[in-house]
């Protein structure tokens, strides 16, 4: 078996180990250069293009403006031709790359590659994301939440030193990914774990998603724009709510709130008061003892974040008298999604490698 996984140039030889008698071992490891995988982070105002190796480590990284205001088609062409700008100035061996994470918002099908949201336009509900992507680029590619690709790209890569955690990822909306003894909670459809769409204002308005009060409605870029328009003090920020470059927007306000400024640092801590209020319901559902936060926007303020929904976990979990509760930020920051995307096309394409293994 070492010798198939060695002629597929996945495992080479390290020297060789102290005899205890008999024939030196033979020292094996990984071999970096073996495969790479691709992972796209796809979102309404960001792109993020990664390569990683065969060890989880990035090689290679690009990014560009969101295409959100673009069909389908004319936005995936874009995506296409950065991937394989990307593939060209790492110098890797195209026949090494074993395909491409896509990594978006939900709800989807991940199954058939397919979106299933108006969001940002009526084009792209059950638009073929993945498999389109993949003829422009003729390599496999895999649809997964952003979200859950952060999660696992955090266990995998080692960073989080737990297989049981919950992941609180933003970006221009607030997900959620848990991961179960190593595994990634998926949910019935793959949809799980949408912490932005639970329901924390009884009295609250309607949600696009169809709920009423939801957490995003609070908490997220978009809600923080307008409640940054409607504080006088802020006007100097020149948000317009109506700009659907969110992240943008959100990002003169984390920027404000880090220099000092009172008004745009309480609009934060309101925020993290909320996320924090989910990432409790996250511990109580599923009984965990750590919670990472990951995604472009929390990457703008971590700090503030951090401390905040630290306060209340720390505060408000049912279990933090039966074990310790700990909030962490992302090791791979605005870049978990893209990198786990990576990843998980390397779980993907490894765990079905065809190996002559006898029995």
């Amino acid at each position: 078996m070492v010798r198939e996984l060695m002629d597929h140039g996945l495992v080479v030889e390290a020297g060789r180990g102290a005899s205890t008698g008999g024939k030196p071992r033979t020292l094996l490891r990984l071999n970096p250069g073996g495969r790479y995988a691709v992972g796209v982070l796809f979102e309404r105002n960001l792109c993020v293009v990664v390569m990683v190796d065969l060890t989880g480590r990035q090689v290679a990284r690009t990014s560009f403006p969101g295409t959100s205001l673009l069909p389908p088609e004319e936005a995936l062409s874009q995506v296409a031709a950065r991937v394989e700008d990307l593939i060209g100035a790492a110098g890797v061996e195209r026949d090494k790359v074993l395909g491409v994470g896509l990594v978006t918002y939900g709800p989807q099908d991940r199954q058939a590659g397919v979106l299933l949201t108006h969001q940002p336009t009526a084009d792209w509900y059950e638009y073929p994301v993945a498999p389109r992507l993949s003829e422009l680029l003729g390599l496999p590619v895999l649809l997964d939440n952003d979200a859950a690709a952060a999660a696992i790209g955090e266990y995998w890569l080692g960073a989080t030193r737990s297989n049981t955690f919950a992941c609180v990822y933003m970006a221009s909306g607030i997900g959620g990914g848990v991961v179960l003894d190593g595994e990634v909670y998926r949910g019935a459809s793959s949809n799980g774990v949408e912490i932005g769409h639970v329901t924390v204002d009884l009295d609250g308005g309607p949600c696009d998603c169809g709920n009423y009060g939801c957490l995003a409605n609070y908490a997220d870029p978009h809600a923080m724009i307008k409640q940054a328009v409607a504080t006088p003090s802020l006007g100097r920020l020149r948000l317009d709510p109506a700009d659907p470059d969110v992240m943008t927007g959100f990002g003169r306000i984390a920027s404000a709130a880090g220099a000092g400024d009172p008004a745009a640092r309480a609009l934060v801590e309101r925020s993290a008061r909320h996320l924090g209020t989910a990432a409790v319901t996250m511990m109580s559902l599923f009984d965990l003892d750590l919670i990472v936060l990951a995604g472009p926007s929390l990457a703008a303020a971590g700090p503030i974040y951090q401390s905040v929904v630290e306060e209340e976990v720390r505060r408000r979990t049912f279990a933090r008298r039966a074990h310790p509760v700990r909030v962490v930020t992302s090791v791979s920051g605005s870049d978990a999604a893209a990198i786990g995307g990576a990843v998980l096309m390397l779980q993907s394409e490894l765990t079905f490698l065809d190996l002559d293994v006898p029995g």
